[in-house]
């Protein structure tokens, strides 16, 4: 087993790498959550000294300001002198002009996932011999067969539930050679042989994953429990109890993600007035004060803001349910002057601009769409964050919360389980407000949970919120992530592969 051993993170999406790992040029491809953890994991195995590679699409995308022809010959160098250190870039047209990730088209994105990992499969691992391979999410589905077959540990983590599948006939035709490994790919129906099945028989790239990975895990332990306990019927059967198989076999664990590092309201740059656990009180109110001017919503300080901080998708965020309170927790306080910022975009925002349009509540309710630093500056102004996803693989915004004394209410699932606990001050314990039943009633009482404490003496309120940003900067960092996932990497080589 290598002292140091060599690990190749294979990721369809990044935010930034380090700049020492490569060159002194920015480049991001982000298409959601899956670029900030990779980005943020890279980075905390690359400063704790691991030898870290990188398998990444060659975007035309990612290269800020790299996109006119004078820089094209520039590009080039660039390119050959990474692939030559740590990052390691597929290159196909099939990807390089996307201006965006995911197209959206399944065809599409099945022909980049198919290009991505061929160029993985045929070269990238070649030439890297990692001792360890970390795959990410469907897009790397495949991977891990390959991985298998020729005796490399290998991790698969899944960020969310989303597959794509394909026939063995449809991969090799992209320069794949299934073949070589096709008995562990996971298959649509069970296989007689190869060529029985080449033709017809689809294979599911995020089921294979876990199927020929040696260890999976997901981003959050109770969503792994809750995937294994049958409790999400969106769940395919399938990858349910191939999950289930390598949870009961000891080879399945949930790591919970970490915010980045920019979410510190002491250096954050988009935020007004910056400010830290000892001085909370005195500079969220000046924060406060400033997004309700910006916003054009009444100017009271003592008011409590509520902040909506995730995208408006009613199958899993739970804004149906703020739908159906809205009026009634506004009205119902209204003598506290309680107002509800949205910062955030989907399908269900036009529901709330009819909400307010109708109720006349324009003062009290502002709905905005996604802008990062709005983000940060409610963050840093609100009181409390909602959160009420009815199934959650992880989420950050309740972790970011804490870190910004902005107190989360959150429905008790996944990863808000595994991050929020029910605060009570008389034991000086917890960090936000949790109910347990998913419909408006028990969102409703999560909120009168929340104006509870607010309505406690100024020093109690000042107290807690103090001992939460603390405990949270403690809880919620990245070196934490970065450690578990070295742990399990040395669980790997350490454990003997009888395939």
């Amino acid at each position: 087993m290598a002292q140091k051993p060599r690990i190749l993170i294979i990721t369809p999406e990044v935010t930034y790498l380090p700049k020492e790992m490569g060159d002194q040029l920015h480049y991001s491809a982000k298409a959601g959550g899956l670029a900030d953890v990779s980005a943020a994991l890279i980075s905390a195995l690359f400063d704790l000294g691991c030898d870290v590679h990188v398998a990444l699409p060659d975007y035309r995308s990612i290269w800020d300001g790299y996109t006119t022809e004078t820089h094209n010959l520039e590009l080039a160098k660039i390119r050959k002198r990474l692939d030559q250190e740590r990052i390691h870039l597929a290159a196909d047209r099939a990807f390089y002009y996307l201006d965006n990730i995911y197209s959206g088209y399944s065809d599409k994105d099945l022909k980049v996932s198919l290009a991505f990992q061929r160029e993985v499969i045929n070269n990238i691992i070649p030439r890297v011999q990692p001792d360890i391979i970390h795959c990410n999410d469907w897009m790397t589905g495949l991977i891990p067969a390959m991985a298998r077959q020729i005796g490399i540990p290998c991790l698969f983590t899944i960020h969310n539930i989303h597959t794509m599948t394909s026939t063995m006939a449809e991969i090799e035709d992209r320069g794949i050679d299934a073949a070589s490994f096709w008995k562990w790919l996971f298959f649509k129906k069970p296989p007689h042989n190869y060529e029985e099945s080449r033709d017809w028989n689809r294979v599911d790239f995020l089921t294979s994953g876990v199927f020929a990975s040696h260890y999976v895990n997901t981003v959050s332990p109770t969503f792994l429990k809750e995937i294994v306990e049958d409790r999400h019927p969106f769940v395919e059967p399938c990858l349910k109890n191939e999950l289930a198989g390598k949870y009961h076999a000891g080879c399945a664990i949930g790591i919970l993600n970490a915010p980045e590092p920019e979410f510190n309201p002491a250096v954050d740059e988009m935020i007004r007035y910056n400010y830290g656990p000892k001085n909370h009180k005195k500079l969220k109110a000046q924060n406060k004060r400033y997004l309700q001017k910006i916003l054009d919503l009444e100017i009271n300080e003592t008011a409590p803001v509520f902040f909506w901080p995730s995208r408006l998708d009613p199958v899993q965020k739970g804004c149906q349910l703020l739908a159906e309170i809205l009026y009634d927790i506004v009205s119902r306080y209204w003598e506290t002057g309680l107002q509800i910022v949205f910062v955030a975009s989907g399908s269900y925002q036009r529901h709330f601009h009819d909400i307010v349009r109708f109720h006349g509540l324009g003062k009290r309710v502002s709905v905005c769409g996604f802008n990062e630093g709005l983000s940060h500056q409610a963050f840093a102004a609100a009181d409390f964050l909602f959160m009420p996803s009815s199934f959650e693989p992880c989420g950050l915004p309740q972790m970011v919360g804490g870190l910004y004394g902005t107190l989360p209410i959150v429905f008790d699932t996944g990863g808000l389980h595994d991050t929020i606990n029910q605060l009570d001050p008389q034991q000086n314990a917890g960090n936000g407000f949790l109910f347990n039943v998913h419909d408006a009633n028990g969102f409703k009482w999560a909120v009168d949970r929340a104006m509870d404490f607010y309505r406690l003496a100024p020093e109690t309120r000042e107290k807690q919120i103090h001992r939460i940003m603390i405990d949270s900067v403690l809880e919620f960092n990245h070196s934490r992530c970065a450690e578990d996932y070295i742990n399990l990497y040395g669980k790997m080589l350490q454990r003997p592969f009888l395939d």
